[in-house]
């Protein structure tokens, strides 16, 4: 007897490669096996398709079925396979209509009365599908955010007793198609309004730098100045999610079992882990190696509070990913790389007590608490800024509009232009630029090459933390629609060197 082939797609890491599932019908003892290294939940795929079949009015085979899923050397799991399989089985009994399988892919849990069940993955499912040019049918659960994929062909199916009508032309199922009004991304609001911070100007300034140029940043500062509440104004300045980054961070958070909806289509994520959270939580892990936080905030912002009560060993796992904008996670037998463009927010307290000169704590106490930090991580972080205790009487002083300034919607529109500027120049954010990019695009005077060079060297920084320094003078020239550097962009980059302060002055303190 002829094999018939079903086309449907495994879930690995972001990707989804494609399966083949044969089906095999020959006279002999009954029996059902599945091949092709398939997880236990697939070989239960068994029990759950035999009995769909029968609760929907089908017969199922009295005869010798063999699924191969090929390719026989990728592991398959979960239950996404119940339904091509079978789908397979229908067909290759010839109880619905073979010839236009070709030109779908499937993929849907099966209940024991033939109703379908949602999925995970269905993004890169419905992305890979596109590119292959074929329809893709799931449960319609997943199908409207199957849909958001552009151009894709997506059909919801509930029941499997539809199939039927629909392959042998009785009733065609319609196409999926998403609803017809978006958020404008330059309208998109957050309820976390940056007016709502009280006074600190410079660290609303160092935090629309940072937005301007995807800078990391770092607040230092006792409690209760604000540092939070800062961090999260961050996602509502930064410029809304092109389409094509939407679609990536949709992808990630597909896989995650996470809804995606016009509501939340062009907003970045804004990830807050706890300070208890493992190397394995932030940067993903497991048998079958899942996203961790940094993946999950992909395209927005990662926000560490507390720093130094996280693990040192936690935060140094986060310098490559802070470089390269992914992680591969690589097992015995398995390695899955997921993407990781996040923009690092970090606070902490400047001392275990809060303050660094409340005599409460000696200067060695202090500098043991901030060597929780590795020079490496920090080295990474492009903004280190104070944030001091706001002055007495601010409360009472000059009315609100005084104290609250821009609000998020202002600041964004600023940000959105001053990145777009960099995007026609360069093609990316000024804090992703390589060494060789700098030397062409952060061009220096002789004078201001030589003030760079004098703080660099007084200051003991590294090469990494000079070019940290370059490209936020940069992204401030950059605000300020100047084609090059001024001696004026370089000095307040470097004014922003907060950690090197305190620990000259804790030093100082120490002689």
């Amino acid at each position: 007897m002829p094999i018939t082939c079903v086309y449907t797609r495994a879930r690995e890491g972001l990707d989804s490669p494609l399966v083949t599932i044969e089906v095999h019908l020959s006279p002999g003892i009954p029996a059902f096996s599945i091949v092709g290294l398939a997880e236990v939940s697939v070989k239960e795929s068994k029990d759950r398709v035999r009995s769909a079949l029968i609760n929907c009015g089908y017969e199922f085979p009295n005869q010798k079925i063999i699924i191969n899923l090929a390719p026989a050397d990728l592991k398959k799991d979960g239950g996404r396979f119940d339904l091509p399989i079978a789908i397979g089985i229908l067909a290759a009994s010839g109880q619905i209509p073979d010839n236009e399988l070709k030109d779908y892919e499937f993929s849907g849990e099966l209940a024991l009365t033939g109703e379908l069940r949602g999925i995970i993955g269905e993004i890169p499912l419905a992305l890979a599908c596109r590119d292959a040019d074929r329809t893709l049918m799931l449960p319609t659960i997943n199908s409207g955010q199957a849909s958001w994929v552009d151009n894709a062909r997506v059909i919801g199916i509930s029941h499997l007793n539809q199939l039927f009508a629909h392959f042998a032309k009785q009733q065609s199922l319609p196409f999926i198609t998403p609803k017809a009004v978006r958020i404008d991304p330059q309208h998109t609001t957050t309820e976390n309004d940056i007016a709502d911070v009280i006074g600190q100007p410079l660290a609303k300034r160092a935090l629309e730098i940072a937005a301007s140029g995807s800078h990391n940043l770092l607040f230092v500062g006792p409690p209760g100045t604000g540092k939070t509440m800062l961090a999260s104004r961050l996602p509502g300045i930064l410029p809304p999610m092109t389409n094509q980054e939407s679609l990536e961070t949709a992808a990630i958070q597909s896989i995650c079992g996470q809804t995606v909806d016009e509501t939340n289509w062009h907003i970045r994520p804004f990830r807050a882990p706890h300070h208890t959270a493992s190397s394995v939580a932030l940067v993903g892990g497991g048998s079958f190696p899942n996203p961790g936080e940094i993946s999950l905030a992909h395209n927005g912002v990662l926000f560490l509070d507390e720093l130094p009560e996280y693990d040192r060993k936690v935060l140094d796992v986060l310098r490559e990913p802070l470089e390269s904008g992914e992680i591969s996670i690589s097992r015995a037998q398995h390695k899955t790389t997921y993407p990781a463009k996040f923009q690092l927010v970090a606070a902490m307290n400047p001392s275990p007590t809060g303050f660094y000169n409340d005599k409460r704590s000696t200067p060695e106490q202090i500098l043991r608490y901030l060597n929780k930090l590795s020079g490496p991580f920090l080295d990474r972080i492009d903004i280190q800024v104070e944030v001091s205790r706001l002055p007495r009487g601010i409360w009472q002083q000059g009315g609100e509009s005084q104290q609250h300034g821009d609000g998020s919607q202002v600041i964004r529109q600023r940000v959105s232009k001053c990145r777009q500027h960099q995007l026609a120049r360069q093609g990316k954010a000024n804090a992703h630029l390589s060494s060789a990019e700098l030397r062409i695009i952060c061009p220096l005077s002789e004078e201001n090459n030589e003030l760079l060079e004098l703080a660099v060297e007084k200051l003991g920084l590294s090469t990494r933390a000079h070019h940290k320094i370059l490209k936020i003078a940069r992204t401030i020239a950059d605000m300020d629609g100047c084609e090059h550097i001024d001696k004026a962009h370089i000095v307040e980059a470097l004014s922003y060197r907060a950690m090197d302060r305190i620990i000259e002055y804790l030093t100082a303190n120490l002689q």
